[in-house]
């Protein structure tokens, strides 16, 4: 699978993708002191700026170790060349092009940049993830199948841990500029400088990659430090930026960068004109787009526009769903599913909204509650195991989910193999949690019905959520958690002040999930590695900080906490960072699925993570004039309009319209599709 941080995106997906439509008019407003962002730019600021292209040779000649350069002739000439032309094709090549998606999102994006801070969510996936084209891109519907993007061909050479690739000729930025190797050398200087001010890409490009050879303008190869069993996937899991559009990357990038238009490699471009500050935003499919009769993207990226209209409130976006103006809009919580969106609801039973549910097969999110270890009270591992056994997930799965979702038993759920042979998400016991507590100190419980300890502190923390729609589901969790004397304070924020305090490591508890990339096994550093919560976790024989267990000693008390990374709990266990680094480099399943197990070990042990729910499902509502391929959609599809296989019939849209207009009824559609369920 593809090798971006998606958990740091996906995590925000299922809010802040709830996207739609509504009635947007008035002039557009220049930047104010409301916070209104300033007019994008595709052009460098008026001030002096760094220059990139000096830097860039400058690093290329300290880290000759890394970057190579060589001719055609030192190819090697013996490679079994790929090109994936034989896996089937997952979308329809009959699929109409044209017509404006009309799609919503919470809230206005805080930058156009998809990497530092503020990236992660909002427009992200139309600017990057679901659009860009990578050198290889995994098949959605066959196990460890790969087909070509930017890679025309590619070979591999386990013997040296190399994988080559040939791009294809054809491929181009929006702007009409071909894409080069000149575009992969800046890529991995880009992802690796320490101006990036992003150490989760620092990290992984650093240490995840131990060469890069350039051919010629169209061929490369890249070398892994390990012989990964996914070899290919792993090395060819990045999304290339253009060199051409950073030429003042360096100190201060961020600010200069902050509203600039980037070209792309993807079927979709962002104007200027199409930016309305605070109301939303239009996409536009590129007519001559160089992939569009490539046999893996034909019948994919077919609207000719997708408008994202802000509307910050959930009940509000279903309301506008549910009386035509948004043309698709998720049903996964149970509230919009059986309420807001029940199948008697008139414009169910009129036809004009079609309901869909669609059993997928991809590894879980990780829903539960993430504890942050280094706050006072839950620094004490007693504390962490009582709030375990407050948690009454089994209800929330009862109630809120009306039985629809089940309980995840270990931290990475869904994977090809069980991580950890007999690890069970702890039962709600009250009695048990009260035990934990009062070896913590807790024991005398006030006229609330809420511990306290003999300093009189109360054993009560902050639970944090970014999502709206979960409020009910945090009230189950708060009324019962009292039942062993704990008491949460619920904290409903909107998505964007809610992932910002999570990634500054100011919340005490959230409940929260990182959407998990579709890969062979999962991955630990992001969440769990103590150099992802203290920039201080280690030390070298020279007393300078530095990032891994294998380069220095643990800092018996670090205070620098790293903000930005997705340790959310906080956790800083040097055996687990031992284990972690180990688990990177392991070159066989066997070793993998051993440390794994190790691994998921210290993670249950350590309690800062309260296993919560999953659904083996998604479900969306959407106008009968969205059509999707035979069998609705790939398996490995997180969300309906992931790997943008729908398309708009007009003459359906047509119809329909006038249908609603004059009373008329169209067939009821209530879908299940469950070809993938497991």
């Amino acid at each position: 699978m593809m090798r971006l941080p998606t958990t740091r995106l996906l995590s925000l997906l299922p809010a802040l993708l709830t996207l739609g439509l509504v009635a947007g008019c008035g002039k557009k407003q220049s930047a104010d002191s409301a916070g209104n962002p300033p007019p994008a730019t595709s052009e460098a600021g008026a001030q002096a700026a760094p220059d990139m292209e000096a830097d860039l040779a400058k690093t290329l000649k300290e880290q000759a170790d890394f970057y190579h350069f060589k001719t055609p002739a030192d190819v090697p000439a013996n490679l079994a060349w790929k090109n994936g032309q034989d896996l089937p094709e997952f979308a329809d090549p009959k699929a109409k092009k044209g017509g404006t998606f009309n799609y919503y999102i919470q809230d206005f994006p805080r930058t156009l940049r998809t990497i530092g801070p503020d990236a992660t969510g909002g427009i992200r996936p139309y600017l990057l993830d679901y659009v860009a084209i990578r050198m290889l891109h995994p098949h959605p519907n066959v196990a460890d199948g790969l087909f070509p993007g930017l890679a025309k061909e590619w070979a591999t050479d386990s013997a040296t841990r190399t994988v080559y690739f040939r791009m294809d000729p054809d491929a181009r930025w929006s702007d009409g500029k071909p894409v080069t190797t000149d575009d992969i050398v800046f890529t991995f200087y880009f992802l690796r400088s320490s101006h990036l001010n992003e150490p989760w890409y620092n990290n992984y490009y650093t240490t995840k990659f131990s060469g890069l050879t350039i051919y010629d303008a169209l061929t490369f190869s890249i070398t892994l430090p390990e012989n990964k069993p996914d070899l290919a996937a792993a090395a060819s899991g990045f999304a290339p930026y253009p060199r051409h559009a950073y030429k003042d990357f360096g100190p201060g990038w961020l600010e200069r960068y902050q509203w600039r238009l980037i070209p792309t490699t993807g079927a979709y471009v962002l104007h200027e004109k199409d930016i309305d500050k605070g109301r939303g935003l239009t996409f536009t499919r590129q007519e001559n787009w160089w992939a569009r009769d490539k046999k893996y993207f034909r019948g994919r990226f077919n609207p000719d526009r997708y408008r994202l209209e802000v509307i910050r409130d959930t009940d509000k976006s279903a309301e506008t769903f549910a009386r035509g103006d948004l043309d698709l809009y998720p049903l996964d919580q149970p509230k919009f599913w059986y309420e807001t969106i029940p199948n008697d609801h008139p414009a169910v039973q009129a036809g004009y909204i079609v309901k869909t549910k669609f059993i997928n097969r991809i590894p879980r999110p990780d829903w539960g509650l993430w504890i942050n270890s280094s706050k006072p009270g839950l620094d004490n591992r007693d504390v962490r195991l009582g709030i375990q056994y407050a948690a009454n997930f089994d209800m929330v799965c009862k109630q809120f989910y009306r039985g629809d979702a089940v309980r995840l038993q270990t931290r990475s759920d869904g994977y090809p193999f069980r991580t950890h042979p007999t690890i069970t998400a702890r039962p709600f016991d009250p009695t048990l949690a009260r035990q934990h507590f009062a070896q913590a100190g807790y024991t005398t419980q006030g006229a609330d019905g809420v511990l306290t300890n003999a300093a009189g502190q109360r054993l009560s923390f902050t639970l944090t959520t970014y999502r709206p729609d979960m409020r009910d589901l945090l009230a189950i969790l708060k009324q019962e958690a009292l039942q062993a004397g704990l008491e949460f304070k619920l904290e409903v924020l909107d998505q964007t002040t809610g992932w910002k305090k999570v990634q500054e490591k100011n919340h005490e508890v959230t409940l929260i999930a990182l959407s998990r990339s579709v890969e062979s096994y999962p991955r630990y550093w992001e969440m769990y590695h103590g150099s992802n919560a203290y920039e201080d976790a280690y030390f070298d024989a020279a007393g300078r900080s530095v990032q891994r267990f294998d380069e220095g000693t643990p800092n018996p008390k670090p205070t620098k906490v790293r903000v930005q990374t997705n340790n959310m709990t906080m956790t800083f266990i040097p055996e687990l960072d031992r284990l972690i680094e180990a688990y990177d480099k392991a070159e066989t399943m066997p070793e993998i699925k051993r440390l794994a197990a190790e691994i998921e070990q210290i993670i249950y042990d350590d309690a800062s993570w309260v296993n919560g729910w999953a659904l083996p499902f998604y479900r969306f509502g959407y106008a009968p004039y969205i059509k999707w391929p035979e069998g609705f959609n790939v398996a490995q599809s997180r969300y309906a309009y992931e790997f943008m296989v729908h398309w708009i019939d007009q003459d359906e849209k047509a119809a329909v319209t006038a249908a609603r207009r004059s009373g008329k009824t169209l067939p009821v559609q209530i879908l299940t599709f469950d070809q993938f369920k497991e």
